[in-house]
């Protein structure tokens, strides 16, 4: 028997259960795993017999956590996809300015920096917290990830834009 225990934001949990614990229920058989959910510390107890449903279940929990929604996560069950997760944090340090800046940077505004970001890398960008995920092909997730940080690093928006074109251009995407 395997088990992992993961933690996810508080407020995260009812999107992890779903309407009347569906998307729950919806997992659990999809994966062949028993998911134990404390809702007022937000752990998460996964365990099946499979270790591979498991660590899959676990991201996608993790993923849930970190503001993908359901159907989003669950992109995770094809083996071609993946999901990043970057830190703010580790850019940033604890200044709660610099990650103001830096997630002004990667939103842009009324979102248009993200939504070019998903549209040319497509990918799905979420910025929670202290965090950016990506999740989507594992190629592209790679290039929206390398995208990402450029940014993060004080890079102009239309260099970063024209890095992504010329790598899909060369790749024939």
């Amino acid at each position: 028997m395997f088990s992992e225990i993961i933690r996810i934001p508080k407020e995260r949990v009812a999107v992890l259960i779903g309407q009347k614990g569906s998307f729950k229920k919806s997992l659990q058989e999809k994966l062949n795993v028993e998911l134990k959910i404390d809702s007022k510390e937000g752990i998460v107890e996964i365990s099946s017999e499979d270790g591979l449903s498991n660590y899959t279940a676990k991201n996608i929990i993790f993923v849930i956590g970190r503001g993908l929604t359901p159907e989003e996560a669950l992109q995770l069950l094809n083996e071609k996809n993946n999901a990043e997760v970057i830190n703010i944090k580790d850019f940033t340090g604890s200044s709660k300015k610099q990650q103001g800046r830096v997630k002004g940077r990667l939103i842009g505004e009324e979102g248009k920096v993200r939504k070019l970001l998903e549209k040319l890398t497509e990918t799905k960008i979420v910025i929670y917290g202290k965090t950016v995920t990506i999740i989507g092909l594992i190629k592209n997730v790679e290039l929206a990830k390398r995208s990402v940080l450029k940014l993060i690093s004080g890079a102009p928006h239309g260099h970063v834009y024209a890095m992504i074109e010329r790598f899909k251009s060369k790749n024939e995407w």
